[in-house]
């Protein structure tokens, strides 16, 4: 499958408008159930050289999706896991002034070199790699407002100075970049223009389906279908926190197979009846415990 685009270039070197092409490289791996339009996103972001920008609800396989495109594509994985307190400078490289200040005064050999004192980050370690990889800059919105604009040069151009010994980190092989985003805060525009979005959506019953057939190929289809249908129940209570994600229920369906627990006893459990068996894995604080226990109890009554 080859998808097309209408952008080349005329005499004056300004776009024009001729088709080109580029393989549908990724499809998915046996472990990953990717969806028609998460492939298409994949492969324009790889064909295209930009960021793929990932959101969508926790727990909906966006972080998975870097390691299952390094594995279909068959290379290495970089992995950047950003925290409230990261610092874009992080991911080029560190210079640890204080190491260098105290073997001066120790007086090691190794301080007439200042390259002994640089660290380097990930995304020097994703250019300098011997083969293309993937590169994933993981929940990018939990750092401050400020660091995707501070990574714009680097990710556009893929090369960055390093001001302490005066040399400059190229790409010799452009990463393929992956960031996700749990959508806790806007993005800059600026950033947003230099990657191809993408929103998970969550999975309907049917890929919801085979996403666990994937995890669990001998399981029975009727425990199946009693849990899903207690699963989507649940995910339509009004007032939930926090619904429970795909990950929380195959974590369920684990708890489930591992306890032996009747597909009968989980057609029960609607949320206008009771509450679900081994239900700490599908709701995941107390607030939401509350509302489902005072509907079933509300049902009960009325019932």
């Amino acid at each position: 499958m080859r998808a097309k685009c209408d952008v080349n270039r005329d005499t004056r070197g300004l776009p024009a408008q001729i088709p080109w092409t580029y393989p549908m490289s990724f499809a998915g791996t046996d472990t990953y159930v990717a969806t028609d339009d998460l492939k298409v996103a994949v492969n324009a972001a790889v064909t295209l050289q930009r960021p793929l920008l990932v959101k969508g609800e926790p727990g909906t396989g966006k972080t998975v999706l870097a390691h299952e495109v390094a594995q279909a594509l068959g290379v290495d994985l970089l992995e950047w896991h950003v925290k409230s307190t990261t610092k874009a400078q992080q991911g080029l490289y560190e210079y640890d002034a204080v190491s260098r200040l105290r073997d001066s005064q120790l007086g090691d050999e190794r301080v007439k070199d200042i390259a002994n004192y640089i660290k380097r980050g990930k995304l020097w370690e994703a250019f300098v790699h011997p083969t293309r990889a993937v590169l994933l800059i993981d929940e990018v919105d939990k750092a401050d407002i400020e660091f995707p604009n501070d990574l714009l040069q680097e990710l556009d151009r893929m090369e960055f100075n390093v001001y302490e010994t005066g040399e400059t980190v190229k790409a010799d092989h452009r990463p393929i970049v992956i960031i996700t985003s749990n959508n806790e805060k806007e993005l800059p525009d600026a950033f947003l223009r230099r990657c191809f979005f993408h929103y998970i959506k969550f999975p309907d019953a049917d890929t919801m389906r085979e996403i666990v057939d994937v995890h669990y190929p001998d399981i029975k289809q009727r425990l199946v279908k009693e849990a899903l249908n207690a699963f989507y129940n649940l995910r339509e209570v009004p007032g939930l926190k926090k619904k429970p994600s795909t990950s929380e229920l195959l974590d369920w369906i684990k708890l489930l197979l591992n306890e032996d627990i009747d597909p009968e006893t989980i057609r029960e459990t609607d949320q206008r009846k009771l509450i679900p068996p081994l239900h700490g894995a599908l709701l995941k604080n107390e607030q939401d415990v509350h509302i489902f226990e005072r509907l079933a109890f509300m049902a009960r009554r009325d019932g």
